[in-house]
């Protein structure tokens, strides 16, 4: 989900995308069936896909891990009627949603380092709290408006993006005397920020979806901003196991994968099969794994070889997150499509050279930056909460597996 201006546009790409799927030549794999209750294994099989139903949810977009052991994931709504709420899957499939009247259009999630879920609520202009026991809070301050991205930052504080605000903004969980405190940073080049995460250099870095560039602000709020070849409408965004940031660029013309050092030195990774890439995130078999509006699951090593998985269960998915169990957990939005919602695991396993299928070529770029301090509003929030912990709904699991296929895309020459 992107800025209303633009949603129309985004449904209609993935939409369109969707048609890509069925031109690739697929080889099929056998897949292991989880059976109903079974306790959490070690990672699944490379590429192995599992869906479980989530009955009560509509339009999921953010997935995070959360400190007690599950995954987390927002519920839009999208005008289906279905409450907007947070939602809680366990490794086994147990579905579980939380809702509250402050939740507004959630998009993005993250644990927070008080030990409860942060999130966004893009059209309730706050920022959502939520205990593991689903005690929902919002807060509210100058500045926010459109939240979409938040991260935990070093600094012990939650960093967020301001998509319609054209800022970044700051929540202090534990500010003076226990209040919760934002902070709002503006700075040259922001331009609806979407994506955020925090780099292994102590900064936060994020995406200017509609400035073709990577931003980077420092706990103080000095504001870079990065450009290079290739960026194009960049979505997602993590940190890689290399120590650099990589991003996902969703492409109005062409869709890659992007790489960002701490210097601002842009790559960008280019291959057939990416289609459309929205949300990706570091796996815990050392690689990146991005999700594709061509309803696959993509998959990049830190030297530029894609993979990609497909499945017939797999419909627009947005969020993916690195689970406690090793696998990779996705948010299977469904765009008009039939079937009820879903939320998807792909196993990670122990690559291997058959699911290794290309090395893309690397377009490396000197990239430019501009630097600007940026300035900084700060007030005391309000908040709101249900008080005590909500009577949740929970959907017993009732896990299916599809045949996952491994899509072979000739490498590209020239």
């Amino acid at each position: 989900m992107i800025h209303p201006q633009r949603r129309g546009t985004e449904r209609g790409r993935i939409v369109r995308s969707a048609t890509v799927a069925a031109c690739l030549v697929v080889l099929t794999a056998t897949v292991a069936v989880l059976s109903v209750g079974s306790a959490a294994q070690a990672a699944d099989p490379v590429g192995v896909v599992t869906f479980f139903p989530a009955t009560g949810t509509a339009y999921q977009q953010g997935i995070t891990a959360g400190p007690d052991g599950n995954l987390w994931f927002t519920n839009t709504d999208a005008g289906t009627g279905v409450p907007q709420s947070i939602g809680r899957i366990t490794p086994t499939g147990v579905v579980t949603t939380f809702s509250d009247p402050s939740i507004k259009f959630p998009q993005g999630i993250v644990a927070g380092p008080d030990g409860n879920l942060w999130f966004t609520n893009f059209n309730g202009a706050s920022i959502g709290r939520i205990t593991p026991d689903g005690v929902v809070s919002s807060f509210t301050g100058p500045g926010i408006d459109g939240p979409y991205g938040i991260a935990a930052g070093p600094d012990g504080n939650l960093w967020f993006t301001n998509f319609n605000g054209y800022s970044i903004g700051r929540i202090t969980p534990a500010g003076p005397g226990g209040s919760v405190v934002v902070s709002n940073f503006t700075g040259v080049g922001i331009s609806f920020p979407r994506g955020i995460t925090a780099g292994s250099d102590g900064n936060l870095w994020f995406t200017n979806n509609n400035d073709y560039s990577i931003g980077r602000i420092t706990p103080a709020g000095v504001v870079s901003n990065f450009r290079g070849a290739g960026v194009d409408y960049p979505a997602g965004i993590t940190a890689g196991p290399d120590g650099n940031v990589w991003f996902a660029n969703t492409g109005g013309a062409t869709s890659s994968i992007g790489r960002i050092t701490p210097d601002g030195s842009i790559s960008t990774f280019t291959d057939p099969a990416i289609v459309h890439a929205y949300e990706i995130a570091a796996g815990p078999d050392g690689d990146l794994w991005f999700t594709n509006g061509s309803a696959t699951i993509g998959r990049i090593t830190t030297a530029g070889s894609v993979s990609v998985f497909a499945s017939p269960g797999i419909r627009s998915p947005q969020g993916i997150a690195a689970g406690p169990d090793g696998n990779m957990w996705f948010t299977n939005t469904d765009f008009g499509a039939t079937g009820g919602y879903t939320i998807g695991r792909i196993g990670t396993g122990v690559p291997d050279s058959t699911t290794t299928t290309t090395t893309s070529p690397i377009t490396s770029t000197s990239s430019t930056s501009t630097s600007s301090t940026s300035s900084t509003s700060t007030a005391v929030t309000t908040s709101t909460s249900s008080g005590a912990a909500p009577s949740p709904t929970s959907v017993a699991p009732a896990p299916t597996a599809a045949a996952v296929a491994i899509v072979a895309v000739p490498a590209l020459t020239g």
